[in-house]
């Protein structure tokens, strides 16, 4: 009898199926027939090597999986590559488990969308969803059952690479758009074989590392913690998140990988975090070098009894557990409650039912890059994109313009375009470039273009290209920004202006062509300081790093096809000595005063003022959005009943669009001193021009509690101010009380 039928014995004998209810009973009865060896074998996971995404680790992968001491694989994809390695998992090990394979599907896995944090600037919860349930959809053809999404880091860092990764600097908007991503990764049942399983990461206050750097250190007080950095991982919980991982950074001391507060005591044992618990690559390893762990045997011992359940790549569980156990340095209990956790979500994916559900050809060879899907990633580009600016109505442009020149690195790029962490997207002719989705709108003899430079070469031999064919336009497309390798993990940066010559290009297009309008798309993956730029070009549109079919969308906005909506989820400063900046700051005890800003010894800078370049939740349209005077239903509230705060927006322009309605409070007086404002809702409402419709917003107790100076998760009575308003720049001019 060969080893997978022998499972399947097992199997039936166990009456183990993936519609079965009670997982737990039938977990219980596979890990009666295990070694502790075995247990341990699944808390490892070793790399295949279809990609690489941290240090190379070499390991002996067959020799593992046949022993029994290995549970998942990072960077192992394709129908026929995963099922090598299931076969060898559930026909020749002595007890046929089956393995997990994941992978970093962050914005797309073959449908590459926008970066996450474009993605997070259409303030379009169904369409995030949508996003990562096609991605999903992709993933889970090639084999994979497992993401590392998605990341719910809170930063107001824009030095930090991993920004881009994001949902930027908001609490709340943050929450929302995690419980969106696991959503749609994980859909209603992980029996079905086209979910795979989400992993919040990366837990935790690794948004905040000093001074921008990747990997470096993070201290903070618990209230910040709690109040800031917290709220997004307990939302994925709520979500029903399977997985978590944890982060590279220490925090106020103690590497997060080795943190038994933050992973037992507030996971496990706040939050009833049922799901386990990955390490990120190598991280319980790199408590040595923190200087938190003597040696490997004792970065293992730590790692376990935190809490991490599976040692990404470091090989310390695999070498050291089962000693340790003996030792009595580690709790069997502990190896048993991680080995259960893993073992279930196998179950919950139905892999004990048929370890081979994922590996099918035929869904594999029809499901990539279906016509459905890129047009969906067409549709979610255009509503990620954020029109910084637009003087002089440069933009839409019209399509029967005699001539356009289209000049930068990024205008014919197919490459860049996707972005970081762009999984197996096609990076070498699938992508939709710029040029390609103008060519949609204009005729050849209407489209003028030249490279000008490259991003990063100081190199202007073909800067008089570019402002030759500029002279002979009618109107200026520049295509420039960040190349993708720029943002993402490890990709901090201290100077945050667009980077190379592109500047100086800019400056000679603008010198050369003193009365065309100029318009600048950028493509990057972190707020930018263009504070040259918006005195030099009429608009400024941002697209980020779009996706595969970013230069479709990007067309559709210029030429008005689309009319632009999003709106930042990130403040742009106006240069890098502000950083960090961010809206829902604190004040001090010496504010600027409104009636007399350049007073004396206030806090405020002698060289530029306080405020951003672009502050958080700005976003311009085609059209134009007026709000009605705000009512509230009452201006007494009660711990017991809720109020309701609606305005009336009427589209005032001349193009149908979409407008994103933020809901704004502050609670003026507290225990512990309040941010200036917060974000307590939103809603994305579509208006015909002329059309107007009234928003609503119901503010109970638990929109107003936070974190107090005793940890308690409470509200106080008192005055609290409230607005609704198209971004974070506005006055407070209501007040209600809570009695």
């Amino acid at each position: 009898m060969s080893k997978y039928a022998w499972c399947l014995v097992v199997t039936m004998f166990y009456g183990i199926s993936a519609v079965a209810q009670n997982y737990e009973a039938k977990v219980d009865s596979i890990m009666s027939l295990m070694t502790l060896q075995e247990k341990i074998g699944q808390t490892v996971m070793y790399g295949g090597s279809w990609d690489q995404t941290g240090p190379i680790v070499g390991v002996d992968n067959g020799k593992y999986i046949i022993e029994g001491n290995m549970g998942a694989m990072l960077n192992a994809m394709s129908v026929k590559g995963t099922r090598d390695l299931q076969k060898l998992a559930v026909e020749e090990s002595r007890l046929g488990i089956p393995l997990l394979f994941g992978y970093d599907v962050i914005h797309g896995h073959r449908t590459i969308f926008p970066i996450n944090l474009g993605l997070s600037a259409s303030w379009d919860l169904k369409m995030i969803e949508e996003s990562s349930r096609i991605a999903a959809e992709e993933a889970s053809a090639e084999g994979l059952h497992w993401t590392f999404a998605p990341m719910v880091d809170v930063s107001r860092e824009p030095r930090w690479g991993r920004i881009s990764e994001g949902a930027g600097e908001d609490v709340y908007l943050s929450s929302e758009i995690a419980k969106a991503y696991v959503r749609g990764f994980q859909g209603d049942d992980l029996s079905l074989p086209n979910t795979i399983l989400a992993c919040a990461k990366h837990y935790v206050a690794y948004g905040a590392a000093q001074a921008g750097r990747d990997y470096h250190t993070v201290n903070m007080g618990e209230g910040e913690l709690r109040n800031v950095y917290l709220p997004p991982f307990k939302a994925t919980v709520d979500a029903g998140v399977e997985t978590f991982m944890s982060a590279f950074n220490e925090l106020n001391g103690v590497p997060t990988s080795g943190n038994k507060f933050t992973l037992r005591d507030i996971l496990r044992d706040e939050w009833n975090f049922k799901g386990f618990v990955v390490s990120d690559y190598t991280s319980i390893n790199e408590m040595i070098p923190h200087g938190f762990a003597k040696d490997s045997t004792d970065a293992a011992r730590i790692g376990m009894n935190s809490g991490v359940d599976m040692d990404m790549m470091g090989h310390v569980y695999r070498k050291h557990l089962k000693t340790l156990v003996e030792e009595g340095k580690v709790s069997e209990d502990y190896i048993n409650d991680a080995c259960r956790r893993i073992l279930l979500a196998k179950f919950k994916l139905g892999l004990f039912d048929n370890p081979y559900r994922y590996i099918d050809e035929e869904r594999e060879n029809t499901t990539k890059y279906k016509p459905e899907f890129l047009a969906k990633a067409r549709e979610i580009a255009a509503a990620s994109s954020v029109l910084l600016q637009n003087n002089n109505n440069a933009l839409p442009i019209d399509k029967n313009i005699k001539s356009i020149a289209f000049i930068g690195p990024l205008v014919k790029d197919e490459y860049d375009i996707l972005g970081n962490w762009a999984a197996k997207g096609d990076r070498n002719g699938k992508a939709v470039s710029v040029f390609e989705g103008a060519s949609e709108y204009l005729k050849p003899n209407q489209i003028l273009y030249a490279k000008g430079c490259d991003i990063l070469k100081e190199d202007e031999s073909g800067f008089n290209e570019a402002i030759s064919i500029s002279k002979q336009a009618d109107e200026i497309v520049l295509v420039m920004g960040e190349g993708h390798h720029m943002s993402g993990e490890a990709a901090s940066r201290t100077n945050l202006k667009i980077p190379g010559i592109q500047p100086r290009l800019i400056q000679k297009i603008r010198e050369a062509n003193p009365n065309k309008k100029i318009t600048l798309v950028l493509m990057n993956g972190r707020p930018l300081n263009l504070s040259e730029e918006i005195k030099t070009v009429d608009a400024i549109l941002e697209v980020w790093f779009p996706g595969t079919m970013g230069g479709a969308a990007t067309a559709d906005l210029l030429f008005g096809t689309v009319n632009p909506s999003g709106k930042l989820t990130v403040t742009f400063p106006r240069n890098v000595g502000q950083v960090p900046i961010y809206y829902n700051m604190k004040n001090t005890g010496r504010p600027i005063p409104e009636n007399n800003p350049n007073e004396d010894y206030k806090s405020n800078y002698i060289d530029v003022p306080n405020t951003p370049l672009f502050v958080f939740g700005h976003g311009l349209s085609y059209t134009k959005f007026a709000y009605a005077d705000l009512k509230l239903s009452t201006h007494q509230m009660t711990f017991s009943n809720t109020i309701t705060a609606s305005v009336e927006i009427t589209n005032t322009g001349n193009y149908d669009g979409y407008e994103i309605v933020q809901l704004y409070i502050r609670d003026k007086v507290g225990s512990v001193t309040r941010p200036v404002k917060e974000l307590k809702g939103f809603e994305k409402i579509f208006l015909k021009k002329g059309e107007s419709k009234v928003v609503t917003f119901t503010i109970s107790v638990d929109t107003l509690k936070f974190y107090n100076s005793e940890m308690k998760y409470t509200v106080e009575p008192g005055e609290f101010e409230i607005a609704i308003a198209p971004s974070s720049d506005f006055k407070f001019k209501h007040i209600f009380t809570l009695n």
